[in-house]
């Protein structure tokens, strides 16, 4: 498998990559953008994660913001680092020089074999490829994308926040035609976990982590915490365990209080697919196994 990954690297994004690798994926590149954080904290997070976990994948350093908008983070909610912990963060080590995105992923899509994306942040980085070689993206097999919502927001009443960080950009990836296989947040809520499923961990600052990620939940009175980019991931290393349907896709692009809303219809003309089912049992083992693996 050919697999880029574009991402805005907070806890969940790292869980996805553990599983990717935990499923035995190798991946071509990645992507950065900001999103959960500003994007001088999005590469301290990827180069702490190079150093603490050994990763072997080239990164890249994409968009610091929106196409047409000022960038609001996550980071009301992750702090300051675009995640949480219970203690122990990513080291903070020194920064390696990386080369630019959009020209690297020009070159990967130029080189052979079969082509993937998986996209677990703002579509920024996709949506500036698309405009710059449109014509080289057509050898995508699939964008899967962990974005959007069939019901509530979770960033604002109407809107999930990869969508409301950059609506522009998915909405310039949907009139380019992309390969969309979409994992939204009502089918990530169908996985879920509470304290008595975090496995015991040997690497304390993962533990640390996992933690700070599942208070989101218990901070909010909510007795277990959705998994969100990891299943996305699981949609790209086994496909067979989701449900996908065909679907037509818009999102609300004015700059007012539905910024980012998605709306999903079953029967007009298709431009997208996306994840309406999952076997939550199966789906939470394979993710708790990739951080006992580690």
């Amino acid at each position: 498998m050919g697999l880029w990954v574009d991402t805005d690297f907070g806890f969940d994004d790292l869980w996805a990559l553990l599983v990717l690798e935990a499923e035995g994926v190798a991946i071509d590149g990645v992507s950065l953008v900001a999103g959960n954080s500003q994007l001088e904290q999005v590469c301290a997070n990827a180069f702490g994660a190079i150093h603490h976990f050994g990763f072997s994948w080239p990164i890249y350093k994409g968009a610091d913001g929106p196409l047409s908008r000022p960038l609001e983070t996550a980071e009301r909610i992750l702090g300051p680092k675009g995640m949480r912990s219970r203690g122990q963060f990513l080291p903070n080590v020194p920064a390696f020089p990386v080369q630019e995105a959009l020209p690297a992923l020009e070159t990967w899509l130029d080189s052979e074999g079969p082509k993937d994306v998986l996209a677990i942040g703002p579509l920024t980085n996709l949506a500036l490829a698309y405009r710059s070689f449109p014509e080289k993206l057509q050898r995508l097999g699939t964008l899967t994308w962990m974005g959007a919502s069939r019901a509530r927001g979770n960033h604002t009443e109407h809107a999930e926040y990869n969508a409301f960080a950059d609506a522009d950009a998915l909405a310039t990836v949907l009139q380019h035609g992309a390969p969309l296989r979409i994992v939204d947040l009502e089918l990530c809520r169908q996985v879920t976990f509470g304290p008595a499923d975090a496995p015991v961990l040997e690497d304390g600052l993962l533990a640390d982590l996992l933690g700070g990620y599942l208070d989101i939940a218990l901070s909010r009175g909510r007795e277990r915490m959705a998994i969100y980019d990891p299943i996305a991931a699981l949609a790209v290393v086994q496909p067979s365990l989701i449900k996908f349907e065909r679907v037509n896709l818009s999102v609300h692009t004015e700059n007012d209080s539905r910024y980012g809303q998605t709306e999903f219809n079953f029967v007009q003309s298709a431009n997208a697919s996306i994840g309406t089912g999952i076997d939550p049992k199966i789906a939470l083992q394979i993710c708790m196994k990739a951080l006992k693996q580690r």
